[in-house]
């Protein structure tokens, strides 16, 4: 395609040309004023002279068209796939894209957004986000190629621009809603929930239960019931009032994460119930673990406990250390006996259920302590506490708590032997696997690097697991479950000879801190324990047990078919296995004896807040570049047409795409209008035409 213009290219700048007819145009005027003859000639000869100055010049080019770009939007994400939406969308489309292919001059592309990829992020709350997709579809594409957008979604779209100077504005956008009008549904808003809480204790979360479209002012509420799971256990019912925020107390029942599962009966009126159900995580603490440590004769590792125990802020250390019994007369004067008396019956009888862990540090039978009470601490474990006993050698006396009702629930059963030479503790084989023995600083490779002790007290371990070992593999420590509770049982003494660094010491610390939380009930310190939690985009699935296992793990996902997968030993008694997620939702994990949940996902997602098809996110969009909304449930699918800039892009069934007629330049060529020849001929004979006036 040609095109001729017209261009000027002065032989000298544009202000010396005016200067001169400025100055000549005065003279001009002049001689018309007088009548003076041959004027007329002068003005053709002047009218030459600045022509030939401004050097005209006829210029053709030839332009090749620009073919223009428009873009169909298809919306893939989750709300979506409601009712027949998908189904409007896929028939949207190819109606479009045959009617695209008998437009001459314009290429349509085809953009399918929303749906979530193999590396979503369920914990990024993004939402439906077309207008990204739309700006990445046309970034290689000059804005006066575009011939606009249409948009096939379901309106729930979540970035849209609320810049009115945006790029994406300067074409015709176009949407096509595929949901149904006057469409209603229920949904579960969680408003307020706590990140931790004390075990024990009750935490509010503060939920809300709507109809959409809510209800008119003075209209009957009405009430909805929901169901609260707590670790998948057994559902509570609850009765909430429709509309308004209702708070419901919430009590956790053991320390680490507690997973809550809220799930509200169908309304009248439901697009989805993926709305309808919400989970959370809150973290269980212990506010002060309370701990009795009573400790008999003295001896030189008496402040290891203490000083373990006092270290840590979250324990609350009652201590009590016997140095004179009842019976012992010996003159001296009362007031340089003991500061206070031993409470006995307010710590063994009133308050012993308040302890979470009682401690015997080489104590024996002194006829302080009647079997009466020894029977409620034997009674307090079984009831879920937990107890030490750190006898050493008094094991092997006749007064030993082995001998008393404490010995219904210690795990081991002293022989009379008394081992008293040098040994290095050694972790078992049990012990690699229970988490707390396994990976002790200073037992890598299996061969431990610490300090030897030099007294043991023989022991036969009735029940329970053996995790140390001493002198010809005899028991060290032993760990056993007693109905709700736990016992441990120590058969030495010479622990603080690592405390003090004795051949280069030993983890007593570690050691020590492990085995106290353990007896207290730690989660990170199961033994025989299933595990879940998200991780980015992933699910990270970790197994504890004292046996090894090879069994598989099943995951259920929220809204897809269980899959098995798997795990992998990584020592330690641990397998661990880590698996990619895509769905937001609770997640289910078992390997046929334990359970555990993990939530994925924003606890209100964008996705689910308002699943209607509504106009009223992108109808400001439509208003602002002329483009049209048109419901394919009402209006069916609108005729695509070319429109000229300046003009409606938008009517009742159809929308319009704008014709730009861009070109670019392949070639141009340039004539001179005034050549020289002509313009010397021109002004002279001018001239002496208005010579030759003049002389007559």
């Amino acid at each position: 395609m040609n095109h001729w213009t017209v261009a000027f290219t002065p032989l000298v700048p544009w202000w010396a040309i005016a200067a001169l007819a400025a100055a000549a145009l005065p003279l001009l005027a002049f001689g018309l004023f007088r009548r003076a003859r041959g004027v007329a000639w002068r003005t053709v000869a002047l009218a030459v002279i600045l022509g030939a100055l401004a050097n005209p010049a006829l210029v053709e080019e030839d332009r090749e068209p620009q073919r223009d770009v428009a873009v169909l939007l298809i919306d893939e994400s989750p709300s979506q796939q409601i009712g027949q939406r998908m189904e409007r969308a896929e028939a949207a489309q190819r109606a479009i894209v045959e009617r695209a292919k008998s437009i001459p001059g314009l290429d349509l592309r085809v953009v399918r957004a929303g749906a979530p990829g193999d590396d979503a992020d369920p914990a990024a709350d993004d939402g439906t986000r077309l207008f990204g997709a739309l700006a990445q579809a046309v970034s290689d594409v000059p804005r006066q190629r575009l011939a606009g957008a249409v948009l096939v979604t379901d309106g729930q779209v979540h970035d849209v621009p609320d810049d009115p100077s945006h790029p994406l504005f300067g074409m015709p956008i176009h949407t096509l809603l595929t949901g149904e009008r006057d469409e209603g549904d229920r949904r579960l808003v969680i408003e307020q929930t706590p990140s931790f809480g004390l075990v024990g204790k009750t935490v509010r979360v503060v939920l809300r239960v709507e109809d959409l479209p809510r209800a008119t002012a003075g209209a009957a509420a009405g009430q909805a019931r929901v169901i609260i799971r707590r670790d998948g256990a057994s559902p509570q019912a609850h009765m909430v009032p429709l509309g308004t925020p209702h708070g419901i107390d919430l009590t956790l029942e053991h320390g680490g994460p507690t997973v809550f599962e809220i799930v509200t009966d169908p309304g009248q009126r439901e697009l989805t119930l993926d709305n309808n159900r919400a989970s959370f995580v809150v973290n269980g603490v212990r506010d002060r673990l309370r701990v009795l440590l009573v400790s008999g004769e003295p001896h030189p590792g008496e402040r290891t406990w203490r000083n373990i125990l006092k270290s840590d802020p979250s324990v609350d250390l009652v201590h009590f250390t016997i140095l004179r019994p009842p019976e012992k007369q010996d003159g001296t004067p009362v007031r340089e006996l003991s500061l206070i008396a031993f409470p006995i019956r307010e710590l063994f009888d009133l308050k012993v259920n308040e302890f979470d862990l009682i401690i015997f540090d080489r104590y024996r039978r002194r006829g302080i302590l009647p079997q009466l009470y020894l029977e409620n601490v034997a009674n307090f474990v079984r009831r879920g506490g937990g107890l030490l006993e750190a006898g050493g050698p008094i094991n092997n006396s006749a007064l030993s708590l082995t001998r008393t009702p404490l010995g219904q629930v210690l795990p081991g059963e002293p022989t009379g032997i008394l081992h008293e030479l040098g040994y290095r503790p050694r972790v078992t084989p049990m012990g690699e696997r229970h988490p707390v023995t396994a990976d002790l600083p200073g037992n890598e490779g299996g061969e431990p690097r610490w300090g030897r002790w030099f007294r043991q007290s023989a022991m036969q371990a009735r029940s329970g697991n053996v995790l140390m070992s001493g002198v010809g593999a005899d028991p060290l420590l032993i760990l056993d479950r007693v109905g709700e509770g736990r016992v441990a049982q120590v058969t030495s003494d010479h622990i603080w000879l690592w405390a003090r660094g004795f051949e280069g010491g030993g983890p007593q610390a570690e050691l020590l801190r492990r085995l106290a939380y353990w007896l207290m009930k730690e989660p990170d310190l199961e033994e025989q324990d299933l595990r879940a939690r998200i991780e980015g985009r992933r699910l990270i699935i970790e197994r504890r047990s004292l046996d090894p296992k090879d069994s598989p793990v099943q995951i259920s996902p929220p809204n897809s078919p269980p899959i098995t997968v798997r795990l992998e030993d990584v020592g330690g008694g641990r397998q661990t296995v880590s698996v990619p997620i895509r769905e937001s939702g609770l997640y289910t994990i078992t390997d046929g004896e334990k359970t555990a949940l993990a939530a994925a996902g924003a606890l209100n997602p964008k996705e689910l807040t308002d699943v209607r098809s509504l106009p009223d996110l992108l109808r400001p969009v439509a208003d602002a570049t002329g483009g049209g909304v048109f419901h394919l449930a009402r209006d069916g699918i609108p005729e695509a047409r070319r429109v000229r800039s300046g003009r409606t892009f938008a009517g009742s069934d159809w929308f319009g795409l704008r014709a730009n007629a861009d070109y670019v330049v392949t070639g141009i060529r340039d004539a001179a209008l005034l050549p020289a020849i002509i313009v010397m001929a021109l002004a002279l004979g001018a001239l002496m035409l208005a010579w030759r006036r003049e002389g007559r």
